[in-house]
């Protein structure tokens, strides 16, 4: 009889070794923060532990690890009085009508503004089914895929297996692991090297190029569309774009991400497109649904390129700050690596600050003129009054400055990291001797003027302010244009300059003046 009960005990105490899930000590956060959603995370861990699927278990495990750091936010429009405004956004058809409809919306409702209504945290929300369905059909194109056994575990994990592209909504309709593994399920047969990736991967971003499109309007769409919407909609900015070629190329066993730099270096705006992570790490970037790989060039100027990545990257600066402490808000992230190095030449820079630093200012931020606003691109911690940025562009204007209470404050002058590296400050008390002559607000325009410089491109009758920096824009004066260049005496020298037109949207590029020129960043 007590031999009986040893047998007994010793196989329950077996079986239920067997189905004890081993997991990471991260993994256990994840769990701990995940509140009412933590019995999905643990039914899909032994759903794979269950079935002896180590593999699959451990991959689980990694995006338990990172899944706290991403999410979906549902935000609404709204006024000056936190009311909630009503946005038809699918009526327009293009950004110029969107754009006209929100001007009149804040006539009549006063300045709106994006406010967040609900944020869906991965792992507070996240489906079992939904993950096993993820993992089994990710590991499905990684197995049976010709092009995609050259990945190993390392890219795969990283670069296939994630099941977002960046802050969509995760949909539950239908996995677009699904509908894209079976949308593309006959392209071997189309290929000439059916283990070429590249080739692969071109036949996918063909057809995406026939149905989906950029659209300009989508930059007045709070969020990133998911799946569903961009199947419904067919247009998207570019970050919609970027995602959907990802859902297209993981699902089918390539490894894909997107690059972006957060905001141009001598232009408005940001941008974001697509890499190709190949099996030995080299990216092939393109730009989904519009350009292949290995065909497409950045349009403008970059001091700094970001690749997401879903797992942590513990030198980011989130995890340097201390619990008082607040960075840019983009700056805070906690899975994106610095790459600016793949796409243009780039120098470490060394910055000594010549004023007091702020109490309980630990870092220095570089930024770029980018819209109207001086915009932080990288940061750096302060070593007494100094500190090294790494791995800038170059030919770029930048500016050191404090973030304190969440606002970015001038830490020192502006100057242009040239083309060979070296910092030319701009600042002091020196005047120009002659008049400085000037035929436009963006090199844009300049670039098209006739040799000679007769050519301008103002419009008549319009108002235009020339401010110079010194710790802030100092206006110099306004002139009327009338046809011919603007002039200004007595201007101070060696500074950076902005002429911007009476009630203009602020794209207006500064610009420093050399040899009768302007000269734009």
């Amino acid at each position: 009889m007590k031999i009986k009960l040893m047998s007994f005990l010793l196989i329950s105490f077996l079986f239920i070794s067997c189905s004890t899930v081993n997991y990471t000590e991260q993994a256990k956060l994840t769990l701990q923060g995940s509140e009412k959603n933590k019995k999905e995370l643990k039914n899909a861990a032994k759903y794979f532990n269950k079935t002896d699927q180590t593999d699959k278990l451990d991959a689980l495990i990694f995006l338990y690890e990172n899944m706290p750091n991403h999410s979906y936010v549902k935000v609404g429009l709204f006024d000056e009085n936190e009311v909630e405004v009503n946005w038809n956004f699918e009526t327009f058809k293009d950004y110029n009508e969107a754009k006209t409809a929100m001007d009149s919306l804040e006539a009549e409702f006063g300045e709106l503004h994006w406010k967040k209504k609900e944020k869906r945290i991965d792992h507070q929300t996240i489906t079992s089914e939904y993950l096993v369905d993820n993992i089994d059909l990710a590991f499905k194109a990684w197995e049976d895929k010709p092009w995609s056994k050259k990945y190993d575990y390392s890219i795969f994990k990283e670069y296939i297996l994630p099941y977002r592209g960046s802050n969509e909504p995760i949909e539950s309709w239908r996995s677009w692991r699904g509908y894209f593994l079976d949308r593309y399920k006959d392209i071997a047969s189309q290929m000439f090297d059916k283990t070429d990736i590249i080739e692969a991967a071109e036949i996918i971003n063909n057809d995406l190029k026939t149905w989906f499109k950029f659209n300009a309007k989508y930059y007045l769409h709070p969020t990133d569309q998911g799946l569903f919407e961009m199947l419904m909609s067919k247009e998207g900015r570019c970050e919609d774009m970027t995602n959907l070629s990802i859902y297209a190329l993981r699902a089918n066993g390539i490894g894909a991400t997107s690059d972006y730099t957060p905001h141009w270096a001598n232009s408005g705006n940001n941008h974001a497109w697509n890499v190709i992570v190949m099996p030995d790490g080299k990216p092939i970037p393109f730009m989904g649904a519009e350009a292949d790989p290995g065909k497409y060039k950045l349009s403008n100027k970059v001091a700094k390129v970001y690749r997401k990545v879903f797992s942590e990257q513990k030198d980011n600066l989130a995890f340097k700050l201390k619990d008082n402490e607040k960075a840019p808000a983009w700056l805070g992230g906690k899975c994106y690596m610095d790459v600016t190095g793949e796409y243009t030449n780039v120098v470490d820079v060394d910055i000594t600050l010549d004023r007091d630093i702020p109490d309980s200012t630990n870092y220095l931020y570089l930024c770029v003129f980018n819209s109207g606003d001086w915009k932080a691109i990288h940061w750096a911690e302060l070593k007494g009054r100094s500190a090294e940025f790494s791995d800038m562009g170059v030919d770029i204007a930048y500016l050191p400055m404090f973030y304190i209470e969440e606002e970015l404050l001038p830490a020192g002058d502006p100057f242009i990291l040239t083309k060979n590296g070296d910092k030319k400050l701009l600042g002091g008390d020196e005047q120009f001797n002659d008049k400085v002559i000037l035929h436009s607000v963006t090199k844009k325009n300049i670039d098209r003027a006739e040799s000679g410089g007769s050519t301008v491109f103002f419009e008549v009758g319009a108002e235009y302010e020339l401010s110079y920096w010194e710790n802030g824009w100092k206006p110099f004066g306004t002139k009327m244009a009338l046809g011919a260049p603007l002039t200004f005496e007595d201007l101070p020298a060696k500074r950076l300059y902005w002429l911007v037109k009476e009630n203009s949207d602020k794209e207006e590029r500064i610009f420093t003046y050399d040899n009768l020129k302007q000269i734009w960043w």
